[in-house]
């Protein structure tokens, strides 16, 4: 509750000492500059005094009344302020006279000489701690640039002045809790601003560029001057604080859109609304760190938050700004829940998060559903606003992370959908401009294979590298999908290939396939390390060891018919007649060397399924050599393919015999 405040007459209950005091002095140091006016004008109508000395004159009598005043200010304080104001109003009045009738000083040296002045008020009125006195030094600050004006309209320059002018207030109101100095100077600061604003500017769109900024540097200085002192003595702020601090976000919120309009920049207004939503939220966070704080305060700051948050929708939003302003929204509601630990604070952030994705979506199909629209390559409304949805998905994530906090979804999820974002950016765009500019030629499908190898290479890396929580079952499963991925595009592979060899067209894009070809073996060899570990650990693993065998086999066999296309194709080898070379000699060469490679591996390794598997392919391309390879096939392919598999033959069956006592032995003493 704050305290009780004594009414006028309580205050003042001797009313002979307050008019005797008070009240006479005032009136007498009025009378006494009154009458030194007309002492001075009835010299000057007579010619007694010369400009100079007329000017003179006056900064001679501010003087006389300054000094008086410092010498009585002990004993007389109340007095002496009387007079030091009635001194600092003189200065102005002779400095405005010298320069407006006399012409004895430019107008920039006036202007100097006048902020002299104020400065000098403003340290005097700190100096004897009278806010009557820093009150005059304000008027007096507020009315010099009129009383040194031309009428020339330099707009700038007045600006510029009011706005130092406003910055030695705030050090003043940081010091002091003079409200009424405050409002004052608000008052002032509106009129002249808003009258500029509403009469006197032009139809420049500069003119209102400037003013929207003059405008944001007074509502930054008057919220400052408004919560300085406040927030320094830990005091309560009362009803007059709160008052400001809601007329100076409201009509600052007027003129900047009053500005923007002017400005035509009307696509702009939401992202305005927007960031004064930011600004209030920032700064409620800078006073909650204050402990001692006034919680009406940071109430008030929220609500004005929460209430530009609800404007800036019917302003601007549409299309993917509308995801943009809700991803961002997400993020500050959720780092303000972690900070305030309000749980509405939380659930309002979820339920943004969740309306975020929905609109992300809805942006999916604007931008990309039509691939003959120019879209411009990454910079894309599409592929910024994913990344920026994206960014603030793994915010949230690491902001629980932080703090371990405990909400209604799993933060796992919040990665989960950040990284998914992230990957779906690409994705997107590749499938997208490949489409635009190459129609009906499945390149996109080519590169977004390639890019999904990449995207999960760089993923798993970076998990390893930076120790991130991935298990072993997702790596081994976003493994797999590239792999199932690689084999469900081997068509477009051929397809791609043959108009490459057939057409001659788009030769230098084919190299994305033999990129992903890199990429896929390497792969292959992280699953195959994978499960030797997985073997080593004791687990069971032997169905995917044939399957992951079987794999690599139709890899190999699959790459190898390309390299041998690209390599041999010509005027005398068209892609049948290499295509049926290749099945008939190819293939059991290769299947071959891929029985021994196991067989070989399995000895070395005592792994008995590899060896197995190894009988198993040795078998097939048996069978198939025999009853389809046989018959038409040129002599010469008859000759490599069973003079190939028999030394083949040769060399594991002489392996398999002259090793595989040792390794039964070892396998059974090992089972001991």
């Amino acid at each position: 509750m704050p305290p009780f405040k004594p009414s006028f007459f309580e205050r003042n209950p001797d009313w002979e000492k307050f008019i005797g005091e008070n009240l006479i002095s005032k009136i007498g140091i009025g009378i006494l500059v009154l009458a030194i006016g007309f002492f001075v004008k009835y010299a000057i109508d007579n010619n007694w005094i010369g400009e100079v000395g007329r000017v003179g004159i006056g900064l001679l009598c501010g003087g006389i009344l300054v000094g008086l005043a410092h010498k009585l200010r002990n004993g007389y304080k109340a007095f002496s302020s009387v007079l030091l104001g009635g001194g600092i109003a003189v200065f102005y009045f002779t400095i405005s006279l010298a320069y407006h009738n006399f012409n004895l000083f430019t107008q920039t040296t006036s202007f100097i000489i006048m902020v002299v002045i104020t400065a000098f008020a403003v340290a005097i009125s700190l100096l004897y701690n009278r806010q009557e006195l820093a009150i005059i030094s304000l008027i007096g600050g507020f009315t010099a640039p009129f009383l040194v004006s031309n009428g020339s309209g330099h707009y700038q320059t007045l600006f510029f002045y009011l706005i130092i002018l406003n910055a030695g207030l705030l050090i003043m109101a940081y010091n002091k809790a003079w409200r009424l100095l405050n409002l004052l100077a608000f008052i002032f600061t509106v009129v002249i601003f808003g009258s500029w604003l509403l009469v006197s500017a032009d139809e420049k769109k500069v003119t209102y560029q400037n003013g929207f900024i003059y405008a944001t540097v007074f509502y930054l200085l008057f919220f400052a001057i408004n919560i300085a002192n406040n927030i320094k003595e830990n005091k309560k702020f009362i009803a007059s604080d709160f008052g400001i601090l809601l007329v100076n976000t409201s009509l600052y919120f007027g003129a900047g859109l009053y500005c923007i309009l002017n400005m035509h920049a009307e696509q702009y207004k939401g992202l305005f609304s927007a960031g004064m939503g930011i600004f209030n939220l920032a700064a409620s966070y800078f006073l909650f760190r204050n402990r001692k704080v006034d919680t009406n305060i940071l109430y008030l700051l929220i609500g004005i938050t929460l209430t530009f948050v609800s404007l800036t929708a019917p302003l601007q939003l549409h299309g993917n700004y509308i995801t943009l302003f809700w991803a961002s929204e997400t993020v500050l509601l959720f780092w303000l829940y972690q900070k305030s630990k309000i749980s509405i604070l939380q659930v309002s952030s979820l339920i943004i998060w969740v309306a975020m994705l929905i609109s992300l979506l809805m942006d999916w199909n604007d931008v990309y559903s039509n691939n003959y629209l120019y879209l411009a390559i990454i910079f894309n409304k599409g592929f910024i606003t994913t990344i920026y949805a994206a960014a603030a998905s793994y915010l949230v994530y690491f902001f629980m992370k932080k703090q371990a906090i405990i909400t209604i979804i799993p933060k796992n999820l919040f990665r989960i959908t950040g990284l998914l974002l992230l990957f779906a950016c690409g994705l997107l765009e590749i499938h997208f401009q490949f489409s635009h500019y190459y129609p009906q030629t499945q390149l996109n499908l080519i590169y977004l294979l390639l890019y999904l190898a990449v995207f999960v290479s760089i993923l798993l890396f970076v998990s390893v590298k930076k120790s991130l929580p991935i298990s072993q079952d997702i790596r081994l499963g976003l493994l797999s999908f590239c792999i199932l991925f690689y084999f469900l595009s081997i068509p477009v592979s051929y397809g791609v290939q043959e108009m490459v060899l057939v057409k001659q067209l788009y030769n230098s894009h084919y190299w994305a396939h033999w990129s992903t070809t890199i990429l896929i073996g390497m792969i292959l060899y992280q699953i195959i390390t994978t499960l030797r570990i997985s073997h080593q650990r004791g687990n069971n693993v032997e169905i995917f060891t044939w399957l992951i065998c079987a794999v690599s086999v139709a890899f190999l066999s699959v790459e190898i018919h390309l390299l041998t296309r690209a390599i041999l194709f010509g005027p005398t080898n068209t892609l049948e007649t290499l295509e049926r070379i290749y099945i008939k000699t190819g293939l059991p060469i290769l299947w071959g060397l891929c029985s021994f490679a196991f067989m070989w591996l399995g000895m070395r390794y005592k792994y008995k399924p590899l060896r197995i598997i190894s009988l198993a392919l040795f078998s097939i391309t048996l069978l198939k050599l025999f009853l389809f390879d046989i018959s038409n096939i040129p002599i010469a392919g008859k000759i490599a393919a069973f003079f190939c598999l028999g030394i083949l033959l040769l060399v594991v069956s002489f392996m398999y015999q002259r090793l595989k006592k040792i390794i039964v032995e070892d396998e059974k003493k090992t089972e001991l």
